[in-house]
This record gives structure tokens, C-alpha cells and sequence, in this order.
């Protein structure tokens, strides 16, 4: 049975420790962190170990930062590449499997004006591989992964399909550097689920579960029983995180979610 895990800032408690619990008692099987900018995150490393030490099931990390690799401003670029190789550090420190970044958010759309990024796409391309590739190779170093999640049209316009991804990863060719997929996006942005997630499977690391108007699995339209069936005929072992907004009280909503997810699950 793939891992569910529920992001961490829905949980009630005064500690890691405590919100693992009450992960527990919803029937989630863990916590995916958040990550902020300014080397926060490695400023919870005594928070972090003492977490795994108390059994605290922590795999995977989001970022939660102002900036990230494709940005315009170069010192940004590299402010976020610092972060991530920091951040990469913690979960191999902790014994997590991974940091998930897209290449931008919010910095640009081409979906709405004006509609014309100010940088061509072969620079776009050569900053996106020089970042990812440093990271990848940091992330492999350090026994852990960097998973690229591909955001929707609106909020980015670097990555936006899982093939997208894909194709950074091929060029790349490094072990460290795999997708995080994202049902919300896919949503938006993936004609077929089912194929998107068949034409990249080698190339799936985490899966972060939302529903269609980006609220709790349930609260939409997303076709669960064909997201379960698809993880299982691309054999994914791997965690499924809850990355969503809420559509009441985490108490009231989140606690279906997981045997919701588990009726078509492996």
C-alpha cells in the first residue's frame, strides 16, 4: 500500500511529534515537511532529529520559498540553488527520500499579459539545466532525490507537463532528479492522466494528491479509482502527499481522505 502522508501545517500540535499523532489517528501514514528559504530549514535539524529518533515518519519535503532556480534575477537563481542543496542535506540527514522545487511560481505566465516572458527559451532552457543538474548531482551524492514538479499555466510557464519534466531529466541523465507529479496541475494541464503518468513512469518520484479546484481529494471532480488504478499500472511504490487547501476544518475533511485514496490504491 502506498504511504499517504498529509502536509504538515493542517496538523494540530505543538511538535512534530504530536502532529504525527494526530496524522495517525486521521489514518495518514506520516508527515510531508515544508521547507522555507533562508536556511530555516536547517535550522530545524535538533526539531528534525529528534522527530526520526521518536519514529516521526517524515519522507518528503515541499518548499515553501519567495524565489526558486528559474528565476529572472541571477542572484535569486542562486540564493535558491543554496537552499535546495541545503535542504537535499536535511533529508539525507534525517533519512528522507527527497525535496520537491518547480523551476518558478508565480514569476511568470504566458497565459496572461503580458504574455511574452522577458527572457528567450534557450536561456530559459540553459538555466533550468545548469540548476538541475547541480542539484541532481548534490541530491544523488547525499542518497537522496530532487523531484521537479511541473506547475499549470497559470502559476509558472517553464515546466508545465510531466513530459516537460521528463525531458529535462533525459538531458540531464542523473538519478538524482526525478518528477513529482501533482493531480491539481495534471488537472489543468494533462489531456489523458492515465497517459501522462504512463509516458514518464520511469521517471515518477512522489505524487502529491489534490483534487480539481485544488481543495482536499473528495471536495472536487478528479477521477480517483483511475488515479488508483493508473499508480498500480506504472507499479508506484512511492508516498502520496495531500498538498491541497481545505475545504472546512482539517478535523472534518481530512480525516476521509485516506480511506478514500486507499479504496483504489495498491
Amino acid at each position: 500500500m502506498n504511504p499517504i502522508t498529509v502536509q504538515e501545517q493542517h496538523l494540530p500540535g505543538d511538535s512534530l511529534e504530536e502532529k504525527f499523532e494526530t496524522a495517525k489517528a486521521w489514518g495518514f501514514d506520516g508527515i510531508e515537511l515544508r521547507s522555507k528559504g533562508d536556511f530555516h530549514f536547517a535550522g530545524r535539524l535538533p526539531e528534525l532529529r529528534r522527530a526520526r529518533d521518536n519514529g516521526v515518519f517524515m519522507p518528503t519535503t515541499c518548499v515553501e520559498m519567495s524565489h526558486f532556480i528559474g528565476a529572472f534575477d541571477e542572484s535569486l537563481r542562486k540564493d535558491a540553488v543554496q537552499q535546495l542543496r541545503s535542504q537535499l542535506s536535511v533529508m539525507a540527514e534525517i533519512g528522507g527520500l527527497g525535496v520537491m522545487t518547480p523551476g518558478s511560481y508565480g514569476m511568470f505566465s504566458r497565459r496572461l499579459p503580458p504574455f511574452e516572458p522577458p527572457r528567450s527559451p534557450q536561456d530559459d532552457h540553459s538555466i533550468l539545466v545548469d540548476a538541475l543538474g547541480e542539484l541532481a548531482t548534490h541530491a544523488a551524492s547525499e542518497g537522496v532525490e530532487l523531484y521537479l514538479e511541473p506547475l499549470n499555466r497559470y502559476e509558472d510557464y517553464l515546466v508545465n507537463r510531466l513530459s516537460d519534466a521528463a525531458a529535462l531529466i533525459e538531458e540531464i541523465g542523473s538519478p538524482g532528479l526525478k518528477i513529482v507529479a501533482d493531480t491539481y496541475h495534471m488537472n489543468i494541464e494533462e489531456a489523458d492522466l492515465a497517459a501522462a503518468f504512463q509516458g514518464v513512469r520511469q521517471h515518477i518520484g512522489h505524487v502529491q494528491a489534490s483534487d480539481s479546484n485544488r481543495l482536499e481529494p473528495g471536495a472536487g471532480h478528479v477521477d480517483w479509482a483511475l488515479f488508483g488504478a493508473t499508480l498500480q499500472s506504472i507499479e508506484y511504490t512511492g508516498t502520496v502527499a495531500i498538498e491541497s487547501r481545505l475545504s472546512g476544518p482539517a478535523a472534518t475533511v481530512l480525516p476521509p481522505v485516506p480511506a478514500l485514496l486507499r479504496r483504489y490504491l495498491r
